[in-house]
């Protein structure tokens, strides 16, 4: 770890830039100064970024179909990837549903396990997120047990049944490739979705126990895609206080009344709106309907939202670059991280005067370096 002044930059705190130098220690930030000091005159330092929810690292652990037998492996680069976008804490979001296949339930114990085996032997604090199908009700007695095994403290739920068309006893779009992605037959699968919806009475209850359940284990419990107040309403009786990417402002206002974390896209930002035609992220942040910003699909999507979101006018950089790092931060009690304070983790995220990634450090420690600013670490 990096005893050492980190001097000359411009500092992002919570009230905005300084000066000052930040000194590490023991991968903290600490008060006193340091015997080493480091001329970064010309970049930015800002706290490092917490991702709470984000499945690109797919294409490291699942390349190709079959392709990818050394999981471990492909999480190393997972974690090389987040830590070139600044990322210091990532949660990576593993489902466990009906889909099958990289989706299924053996394939999520091969993600967790690694992940778990792995902790401690990266820089990157990497968690996991349980992403379970509500439908999955066999399974319910099974996932406190998942949790413990698999070292997890953050689950998702989520319905992705095509209940529409499943009422009307018709297939879904897609349902061959998906079938032949979970290695089923097609209408061996297509039972199968029928059976899941035709549950639909009893999940209510089931959810009811198991969140309990949950919840005096003392886990996070967040719902994903929420389209009515009434879904949150329902949803944070069961403890469920994280809504993740709410899909309208009636949700989103909801969450928020009641004080619930609201998790967005940064995607949904960079792109402009939502690519599924929800509610824009930018609309939900002007009204103050977002607590914190998340990669989805794509990591760089972080840091070149809180940079848009600067640049439209919405708010200032401080306030912006809250929705991914204290801010996710807060909503997951990680109150050791997020800002650039004494006493808190030397998590940090240094751009150029291009505002591109120079370097990452996540609890003192480099994950990340690229360019003039490894010369200045080496002299």
């Amino acid at each position: 770890m990096l005893s050492v002044d980190l001097k000359g930059a411009d500092v992002l705190l919570p009230e905005g830039f300084t000066t000052d130098p930040v000194s590490i220690c023991r991968g903290q930030i600490v008060e006193a100064r340091q015997d080493r000091a480091i001329d970064l005159s010309g970049y930015r330092i800002l706290p490092g970024i917490v991702d709470l929810h984000g499945d690109a690292f797919e294409r490291h652990v699942a390349p190709r179909r079959g392709a990818m037998k050394e999981m471990v492996e492909g999480l190393r680069a997972a974690e090389a990837e987040v830590a070139t976008n600044g990322v210091t804490t990532a949660y990576l979001a593993q489902f466990v549903s009906w889909e099958g296949g990289l989706r299924g339930l053996d394939f999520a114990g091969q993600v967790f396990t690694a992940l778990r085996d792995l902790r401690g032997q990266v820089v990157t604090d990497l968690q996991g997120q349980l992403r379970m199908e509500t439908h999955l009700i066999d399974h319910f007695n099974e996932v406190p047990r998942w949790m413990r095994d698999w070292g997890l403290s953050y689950i998702v739920f989520n319905d992705h049944l095509p209940h529409d068309r499943l009422a009307k006893g018709r297939k879904p779009p897609r349902l061959t490739g998906q079938a032949l992605k979970a290695a089923r037959n097609p209408d061996d699968h297509f039972t199968l979705l029928l059976g899941l919806h035709a549950r639909s009475d009893k999940v209510p209850a089931a959810l009811d126990a198991l969140c309990a359940e949950l919840r005096a284990e003392g886990l996070y419990i967040g719902s994903h895609d929420e389209a009515t107040a009434e879904a949150r309403a329902t949803w944070r009786k069961r403890g469920a206080f994280i809504s993740e990417f709410p899909e309208t402002q009636d949700a989103a206002e909801a969450a928020r009344a009641n004080g619930d974390g609201i998790i967005l896209g940064a995607p949904n930002v960079v792109r402009g709106g939502s690519h599924k035609g929800n509610a824009s992220a930018f609309d939900l942040i002007a009204m103050d309907l977002c607590d914190a910003l998340a990669s989805d699909y794509h990591y760089p999507s972080l840091r070149r939202a809180a940079f848009m979101l600067e640049r439209a006018g919405i708010m200032d950089l401080a306030a912006a670059w809250a929705l991914i790092s204290s801010g996710p931060a807060r909503i997951m009690g990680l109150n050791d991280r997020g800002r650039l304070i004494a006493g808190l983790r030397a998590d940090i995220a240094i751009l150029d005067e291009k505002d591109r990634l120079a370097a990452t450090l996540s609890g003192g420690q480099i994950s990340y370096m690229n360019g003039d600013i490894a010369n200045r670490f080496i002299d």
